[in-house]
């Protein structure tokens, strides 16, 4: 199912106005290089139902684990479980496991607000709160934790232990510099490689100022040796001068 790739949605009007800073990118990076993971791709969104329903629906159909930070709160501007069920076309259902959660938690003052945070995307799994019991959830690869980092790293921890317990070879990657020639150069031959090596990701990283140079190589699973063999040969049949 997975290739040791996930997406990244960051949620929250006071990340972009700049009154919080984000902690969860660096911390996911961080969480994931251990397992051999990568990010495919982050966005950072605000409390808007219409924006995160069309990002999510782009994604809830992928087989690609996704981790949503934020917004399944009670609040009026906590609007990421309305997103996910619009996204998902299911309707939000008070899940029976998510009140007894919440009730063993606050009691009667569970009600008749907090109560809300049990209102999840029909067919939903919950994901286990271990500050204050309010859950999070999944649907469909998507893992929605609080934007609390105190609450939604433990979360995520676990996430990652229940549901990805995979044993992926370790990320590689080769890279060498190549001095005095362009990038526009270099793209024939970029391109002969990509289609002779569909396993690997090829990177080209222009470095300016008084040494310049390209750092051009290559990042994957396997057959990273065989494709940065072939880049070597091929920039010294060419004449270009390289670093390694």
């Amino acid at each position: 199912m997975n290739s040791g790739e996930a997406g990244l949605v960051i949620i929250g009007d006071e990340l972009l106005c700049g009154s919080r800073r984000d902690r969860h990118l660096e911390h996911v990076l961080e969480t994931l290089l251990p397992i051999h993971w990568r990010l495919a791709w982050v966005k950072m969104l605000p409390d808007d139902e219409s924006l995160l329903c069309d990002q999510l629906a782009q994604s809830i159909n992928a087989d690609l684990p996704v981790f949503c930070f934020g917004g399944i709160g009670a609040t009026p501007d906590d609007v990421t479980r309305q997103s996910a069920a619009r996204a998902a076309g299911v309707p939000l259902v008070t899940h029976a496991q998510a009140v007894a959660e919440i009730e063993a938690q606050f009691g009667e003052a569970a009600y008749p607000k907090r109560i809300r945070m049990a209102d999840l995307p029909d067919g939903c799994q919950l994901i286990p709160n271990p500050v204050n019991r309010v859950p999070g959830f999944t649907f469909n690869y998507h893992h929605f934790l609080p934007g609390f980092p105190e609450m939604a790293w433990p979360m995520l921890d676990w996430v990652l232990k229940q549901h990805y317990q995979l044993a992926l070879a370790p990320l590689q990657e080769r890279s060498l510099k190549v001095f005095d020639v362009g990038e526009s150069e270099l793209i024939d031959l970029m391109e002969a490689l990509i289609a002779r090596h569909p396993d690997v990701k090829l990177f080209s990283l222009p470095h300016l100022g008084q040494h310049r140079h390209i750092e051009l190589g290559f990042r994957g699973r396997v057959g990273v040796e065989q494709a940065f063999a072939e880049l070597s040969a091929l920039l010294q049949q060419a004449g270009i001068t390289i670093k390694l």
